[in-house]
């Protein structure tokens, strides 16, 4: 199921280059507008700096939000307009906000909580940066679901937020996998300067991806005396397979040759 989750995320990211490229170019664009406004505020005054980059993290995870929504519908083999982009970010952006307000706590708590319990040099120091540690691997592991959840489930924060930590519990060794193609992705996307895969394409996998592991759940409902360890993927994926097709990287970039 993995591989295949891996495939569709990129044959779609493939087939819709030009879109996912325009939506990344946005964020872009939206980075580098704070960017300079927190250049232009810089020595002022250092509350108003921390301001602009409070504000600066909510409107990039708002777009985020915005692009998530229009990555399932790439995903879903749909081709979302502009108009509909505008409706999505004010659809996400309650939600992203409440995602980046997290994030900004979490981050708060290991800026300032590791250095004081590594300071205490004993046992329940190092004690208390394990739980903070191990906690924030946790969380950022269910984080992933937070946008597929809100896409496709729960619109919500609070049934969200409980929702992904469900999905990373019953689901461990692919949220790890899930984690892993995310920063590939992401780390591919420094040298190309964001351009690809970039935000749409992290956005896409996960979407992708959880899009397809949903399945089982859909399964689970239909066969409540079904064995969750044995799913049988081959059945519940071959619609999906019938869409994406049999497609190679020869093909894609040779179509002639095929």
């Amino acid at each position: 199921m993995f591989a295949f989750a891996i495939k569709k995320a990129f044959f779609d990211f493939w087939d819709n280059l030009i879109s996912v490229a325009l939506y990344n170019i946005g964020f872009i664009a939206l980075l580098a507008l704070f960017a300079f406004l927190q250049e232009g505020v810089g020595g002022i005054a250092a509350g108003l700096e921390i301001l602009v980059a409070i504000v600066g993290i909510v409107a990039a995870f708002g777009y985020a939000g915005a692009v998530s929504l229009a990555m399932r519908d790439i995903a879903d083999y749909n081709a979302p307009t502009f108009r509909e982009f505008l409706g999505y970010l004010r659809q996400a952006f309650p939600a992203s906000a409440a995602l980046a307000v997290i994030f900004i706590f979490q981050f708060l708590v290991l800026f300032t909580g590791i250095p004081v319990y590594a300071g205490m040099q004993n046992a329940i120091g190092f004690g208390a940066i394990a739980i903070l540690f191990w906690a924030s691997i946790v969380w950022w592991l269910a984080a992933q679901y937070y946008f597929p959840v809100r896409a496709r489930l729960n619109t919500g924060i609070r049934a969200i937020l409980k929702k992904s930590f469900l999905l990373f519990f019953d689901n461990g060794a692919f949220s790890v996998g899930l984690a892993i193609v995310g920063l590939i992705a992401a780390g591919i996307s420094l040298p190309l300067a964001l351009l690809a895969p970039g935000i749409g394409g992290v956005m896409l996998w996960y979407q992708s991806a959880c899009k397809l592991r949903l399945l089982k759940y859909d399964y689970l409902e239909e066969n409540p005396d079904a064995d969750r360890r044995r799913i049988p993927w081959t059945a519940l994926l071959l619609e999906e397979q019938e869409r994406v097709g049999k497609r190679t990287l020869r093909g894609m970039i040779f179509p002639w040759k095929e």
